[in-house]
């Protein structure tokens, strides 16, 4: 029986400039808290090589599907974290849910 495919996002975020090192300080504490669930996997933060201030999360979680991840997230560090969100960004997040294929890795 294989495994279950995850629930990947992939979430562009425009950080204000100005607020940069406010943002990084903030995705580090709601990742750390994130980790600690129980239906976590991974969660990797990148920079943009052109845009310092654009930056992308890609989560895994081993969950069903996003209604059920978005129930069971509904927790006060989430809350704390998304009610800070408008004075740090420039814009709304970019996400996307993507659709596991194919992985190589070494």
């Amino acid at each position: 029986m294989s495994a279950p495919v995850p629930l990947v996002f992939h979430v562009v975020l425009r950080v204000k400039p100005e607020r940069v090192d406010d943002w990084l300080r903030e995705v580090a504490a709601v990742a750390d808290a994130m980790s600690e669930e129980d239906t976590f996997l991974s969660c990797d933060l990148h920079r943009d090589a052109n845009d310092p201030n654009v930056f992308t999360l890609y989560e895994r979680w081993a969950e069903p599907d996003v209604e059920t991840f978005l129930a069971r997230q509904d927790k006060p560090y989430r809350r704390e974290y998304e009610a800070k969100l408008p004075e740090l960004l420039q814009d709304p997040r970019e996400p996307q849910v993507l659709v596991p294929l194919r992985r190589w890795s070494r």
